[in-house]
């Protein structure tokens, strides 16, 4: 797909600068004796990591045959396998539980002329955040930026309305960026809100390395898609297919190409969604840290019922 990426003159100065902030920065924490400091927020940081993982937690919806949400289930009513063998719950929550949400918002020079769509599209979704709920708001080109930290405010900030398209598409690393935000948030219902095109072009994480940072962060992916409906139709497919595996492997959904009243509705069933879960929790009995996939099977008490969430998750590595 065409980009627009910054000139050349603009990639050439931007590594300089850096090294010479990094340069005086850690010259600067050495004549402070900052250092003892900054690793012991690094260790206190890996350490939240690290405990946070023991703990597997599933975001799951339940709808009865004719799509409704499913309430008053007990815990008693649930079974989750972890590559088949059954898992004793330790966390249960009922759908009232907060969330936390990030929106990331395409401004890569793809987005040309849909950038206005995706922000009103952010808008729409803050409108509908419940009281306890907070949501931050990333922006991504050729760079990862954060528009808003987190917050239970219902207004995008006055930066959101300077954002333009250019530059190239580092959506993997939007990706994992908020993960890494949302793994470290107290509620432990949490959702990644993508609206892109899905044409990745200048990241540096994976696709699988964006996936499993959601999946370690618990964070269900809502992937919007905004691709350009003259795109090719290869283009579309490899764009399409990206944003929905980030959907269907996290638990969250994939929302096709939407505009007005659709975009609009697409939105606020993302909201009622994450506001009509259950939240299931367990220390898993395989305590291997050996980096494999762990596959996760959810079963009901009642056969008639659908479940979506997530299909398993990467166990951590030692």
């Amino acid at each position: 797909m065409r980009e627009r990426p910054a000139t050349p003159h603009g990639r050439r100065a931007l590594p300089r600068l850096s090294g010479c902030l990094l340069a005086a920065l850690a010259l600067l924490a050495s004549s402070l004796n900052f250092a003892p400091a900054l690793a012991q927020t690094a260790q206190d940081e890996d350490e939240v990591v690290r405990v946070e993982a023991d703990l597997v937690v599933l975001n799951v919806t339940v709808t009865d045959p004719q799509g409704r949400y499913v309430h008053k289930l007990s815990r008693s009513d649930f079974k989750v396998f972890e590559d088949g063998r059954e898992q004793p719950l330790s966390l249960f929550s009922v759908e009232e539980t907060p969330f936390a949400a990030a929106i990331l918002i395409d401004t890569s020079g793809s987005m040309e002329g849909r950038v206005s769509l995706a922000r009103a599209a952010a808008i729409r979704f803050l409108d509908g955040l419940r009281a306890d709920d907070v949501a931050a708001v990333y922006n991504f080109d050729s760079k990862v930026g954060q528009v808003q930290d987190f917050s239970p405010g219902r207004d995008l900030p006055p930066m959101a309305y300077t954002l333009g398209a250019h530059g190239w598409t580092s959506m993997y690393d939007a990706v994992a960026r908020a993960s890494a935000d949302l793994a470290r948030r107290p509620e432990q219902r949490r959702a990644i809100i993508l609206l892109s095109d899905g044409a990745d072009t200048k990241s540096g994480a994976t696709l699988d390395k964006a996936l499993n940072s959601a999946l370690a962060a618990h964070a269900a992916v809502y992937s919007v898609d905004m691709m350009d409906a003259t795109a090719r139709p290869t283009e579309r497919a490899k764009a399409q297919g990206a944003l929905r595996h980030l959907a269907s492997k996290s638990g969250g959904r994939y929302v096709p190409t939407p505009g007005g009243k659709a975009l609009g509705e697409a939105f606020t069933g993302i909201v009622e969604e994450l506001s009509n879960q259950y939240t299931l929790g367990y220390r898993p009995a395989n305590r291997t840290r050996d980096g494999r996939w762990r596959a996760l099977d959810l079963k009901l008490s009642r056969a008639e019922l659908k479940t979506r969430t997530r299909s398993g998750y990467r166990a951590p590595k030692s």
